[in-house]
């Protein structure tokens, strides 16, 4: 005999189902509904009271163009270029979603700065217009600019008649920089960022640089005081004679003593050719303080005292003279 399992009776049958989601259904459809009636009353009561809060004040209408606008300090209105910091990175040109920046410039050879120094390449701007009839206010220009060169501004008076005169040029976008209003301050205890710090520390010097100049030395002022004259500057430290040295030209001491120690030919070599120059200039140096090298005490062609400030005729006795106190006279002798 076979004999069949019936299945238990806590298995979860399909009209089972269908009729526990229906009344889920219904309870969640009851309470929004009941939640939705009283949200209507609490926002009908809001509005109201809103309403007559309104009603009670008297209306204010500002007589624009004759009252102009209280606007925030951060509002977009337009903006402003300041052209002395543009490096033409173009980096807003690139970064602009609308494509409405356009930038033209050309390269400009630098003098250096100091002498014998290179110089350098630089991008000169020639152009920067912003068609405002694509622009969207984003803001991302402003943004992406690394060098301060742009700036919002409040001012918001530049509507026109044609879209073609909302290209402002780099002269326009220059006047609105005036507009611009200043940075909110700092925080107590915020620091300075580093360019204005620097800017504000090379002022200082300048300022110092310039008291300085204006107040008289000491010693200066001690001369003014007594009434004597100041003493003149010590006179420079004379340059090192320039020698010529020809190749192979050495102490030959100090090489072979070197050598004797025990020193490489290189070394050797190297440190006698050292020697050699100090002797040589040691032996102009003495030459230029006793004159001999310059000509000192030598007269010139037309007669005129040389640099020791000698006449030409007091250094060489004529020829007759000399040969009158060579020759005795004949009556002596006799």
């Amino acid at each position: 005999m076979s004999t069949t399992s019936s299945p238990p009776s806590s298995a979860p049958t399909p009209g089972r189902e269908l009729v526990e989601g229906r009344s889920e259904r219904s309870g969640t459809s009851e309470r929004a509904t009941a939640k939705m009636k009283r949200g209507l009353g609490q926002g009908l009561l809001k509005g109201l009271g809103v309403t007559f809060k309104h009603m009670l004040k008297p209306a204010v209408t500002q007589q624009y163009p004759h009252e102009r606008p209280d606007l925030p300090p951060r509002t977009r209105g337009v903006i402003a270029l300041m052209d002395e910091n543009c490096t033409v990175c173009m980096l807003c040109s690139r970064e602009c979603p609308d494509w409405c920046i356009y930038i033209d410039s050309h390269k400009d050879q630098v003098p250096p700065e100091k002498e014998g120094g290179r110089a350098r390449t630089r991008n000169v701007l020639d152009r920067f217009a912003i068609d405002f009839a694509l622009c969207m206010y984003c803001g991302i220009c402003i943004e992406v600019c690394p060098f301060d060169a742009l700036f919002w501004s409040p001012e918001f008076e530049y509507s026109t008649y044609d879209l073609g005169e909302l290209t402002h040029e780099k002269e326009r976008l220059r006047e609105w920089m005036d507009t611009v209003p200043p940075p909110p301050p700092l925080e107590e205890g915020a620091e300075q960022p580093a360019e204005v710090q620097a800017a504000l520390e090379m002022a200082e010097q300048e300022a110092a640089k310039r008291q300085q100049a204006a107040t008289p030395a000491p010693a200066e002022a001690l001369a003014a005081k007594t009434g004597e004259a100041a003493k003149p500057p010590a006179p420079a430290k004379q340059a090192e004679p320039e020698i010529e040295i020809e190749a192979g030209e050495i102490d030959q001491e100090t090489y072979d003593a070197l050598i004797a120690e025990g020193k490489s030919e290189r070394i050797a070599r190297a440190k006698a050719k050292a020697t050699y120059v100090r002797k040589k200039r040691a032996e102009l140096r003495k030459a230029q303080e006793a004159g001999q090298p310059d000509g000192a005490g030598q007269p010139d062609e037309a007669g005129q005292p040389d640099e020791a400030g000698q006449p030409e005729e007091a250094d060489q006795p004529d020829e007759a003279g000399r040969q009158e106190e060579d020759q005795p006279e004949e009556g002596g002798d006799q």
